[in-house]
């Protein structure tokens, strides 16, 4: 039995950085004598990763923003190998982010240590190609969405799907009285939340559009834009400015924004999601770069596993939700279609008391209860048992509380 196991984990994202924490928490629970390195965020390091790179130094999205920001990645990357190759792990959990973890995959599987993945890079969606490095590299698969389990083990790949993490956690707790008078906002009227995303592109590219919205359907409404904890300060006073004549309040804990507000327009992501489990109905908005959305819609097509059927415009449904109810269930508004005019439009039956807003809660219910782990165990709990088989050690008799102090 190793006394002092090392586990190397690597998340470059807002999400990944918060499973990576609740993660480390699960295995400290079980052996508080491990240690942890790797790529994380601010969650994991406060759980006591000890950051060799920092995922706000590398998160960056779309092909044309990769290109600008490439020096820095391949820094922060080759320090990571380094690291590898200096202090060998005794086990690697992956967490999403491909373009680097799968070549950081490679290094390891050549170290021999066991690697698991957690949050299945989207290889059914595009990138197909990639499937072997998974099946050359990756000791175990755990899946978020039902349809990757078989995706994988249809191509000799052990995967198993443990549940969205999203899907386990309990509703906020805070009444939209105290929420109003804690964030400042009226009680009175309806709430309406914006969700641009958390990267300093995605809000520059989808902000404007949903303020002109909100221009739109008029001050009947009070509008809410969460600000992500991951949003540096020079940011936040940007978004401050940019809506300071537009009536939309900045405010924090999005999940309780969501679940008080009528409706909701969420940029695509793993806001949508988390959207869709606590029920609130919502349009979903996607804007990129002409180029990398001209090269996705060339290169994305989904396999046997994934019903999914062009829309008018010849595009395949891009939202988590949709491909997980396989079928159209909210609406999806992409590039130049992603306009103020067509969010308010798409939002007003929504707001009301209307056939399209019953089917679509309906709809969502069917979604989480498709989310949730088929076993007694949260995805945590499966993660956190797959990095104790790959130490050959025994799970342990008893349950993570979802109440860590990493979602606290």
């Amino acid at each position: 039995m190793l006394k002092t196991p090392l586990i190397f984990l690597s998340a470059g994202e807002a999400s990944g950085d918060h499973y990576g924490a609740e993660l480390i928490a699960a295995v400290k629970a079980v052996l508080p004598q491990a240690g942890f390195t790797g790529l994380g965020g601010a969650a994991m390091e406060a759980e006591g990763q000890q950051r060799v790179v920092r995922a706000e130094d590398v998160a960056v999205m779309g092909i044309t923003e990769i290109l600008r920001h490439i020096p820095r990645i391949l820094g922060s990357y080759f320090r990571l190998v380094k690291a590898i190759k200096k202090n060998r792990p005794d086990v690697a959990v992956l967490i999403d982010f491909p373009d680097v973890n799968f070549r950081l995959a490679k290094h390891l599987k050549r170290l021999g240590v066991p690697v698991i993945w957690f949050v299945s890079p989207q290889l059914w969606a595009w990138k197909r190609s990639r499937l072997r490095w998974v099946q050359q590299r990756v000791w175990k698969m755990l899946t978020i969405f039902p349809f990757e389990e078989t995706f994988y083990a249809n191509r000799g790949v052990t995967a198993e799907f443990v549940g969205h993490p999203l899907a386990e956690q309990a509703l906020p707790t805070i009444s939209r009285e105290v929420y109003a008078r804690e964030q400042g906002l009226s009680e009175v009227k309806q709430w309406v939340a914006l969700l641009p995303g958390s990267r300093g592109g995605e809000i520059d590219a989808n902000l404007p559009a949903l303020l002109s919205a909100t221009a739109l359907l008029g001050p009947a409404y009070e509008y809410l834009l969460p600000v992500a904890p991951t949003v540096s300060r020079a940011r936040r006073h940007a978004m401050e400015v940019a809506t300071n004549a537009s009536g939309v309040r900045l405010v924090s804990d999005a999940r309780a924004a969501l679940l008080h507000s009528r409706a909701a327009a969420v940029a695509s992501g793993t806001a949508t999601v988390q959207a869709a489990v606590i029920g609130t109905p919502f349009v979903l908005v996607y804007r990129v770069s002409n180029l990398t959305f001209k090269a996705a819609k060339r290169l994305v097509r989904y396999p046997v596993e994934i019903h999914a059927e062009e829309d008018v415009r010849g595009n395949l449904p891009i939202g988590m939700v949709n491909l997980v109810a396989g079928r159209r269930v909210v609406p999806e508004l992409l590039q130049e279609h992603f306009t103020g005019d067509a969010v308010a439009a798409a939002l007003k039956p929504l707001l009301e008391e209307s056939p399209e807003r019953a089917a679509q809660i309906a709809a969502l219910a069917e979604v989480r209860h498709r989310l949730q782990s088929p076993s007694s165990r949260t995805g945590i709990e499966s993660l956190r048992n797959a990095v104790l088989e790959a130490l050959e050690l025994p799970a342990p008799d008893l349950s993570y509380a979802a109440s860590s102090s990493a979602s606290k």
